[in-house]
């Protein structure tokens, strides 16, 4: 990015956003404003995709509603998200999970784990050359 531009967004990055990742299940705070008053709605759901960097950075989350699959692309950075709650953690394996787009039910929010073990690398490598 620019170094103009980054020097003057950089006033408005947040910095004390909690850590979360793609496929966690995340609650999303945000403020929404119906004529004069204010109030905190909540969009629970699991990241689906984390894109961006900077000010530009954003997050898209998904959650099926009454049979209805429901996706929300929030900026990270916006004055209009109040918080993100981490409610589960997940170690998926790919960076982008659209997969869960094609999915039904509890299968829709069941996040595939990485099954890495390095152990397990290490023994076939040593088999190999013995």
């Amino acid at each position: 990015m620019n170094p103009i531009i980054q020097e003057i967004t950089a006033a408005q990055v947040k910095h004390k956003v909690a850590p979360f990742k793609v496929g966690d299940g995340v609650r999303v705070h945000t403020k929404v404003r119906e004529g004069d008053k204010e109030r905190v709605q909540i969009f629970t759901g699991v990241v689906i995709a984390h894109k961006g960097s900077g000010i530009h950075e954003t997050f898209t989350v998904r959650r099926i509603s009454y049979g209805e699959g429901v996706e929300r692309v929030f900026p990270v950075n916006s004055p209009n998200l109040e918080k993100i709650e981490v409610e589960k953690d997940s170690k998926p394996g790919k960076a982008r999970l659209y997969y869960l787009r094609d999915r039904t039910g509890k299968a829709a929010m069941a996040v595939k784990e990485k099954r890495y073990d390095p152990t397990a690398k290490a023994a076939a490598k040593a088999a190999a050359k013995a």
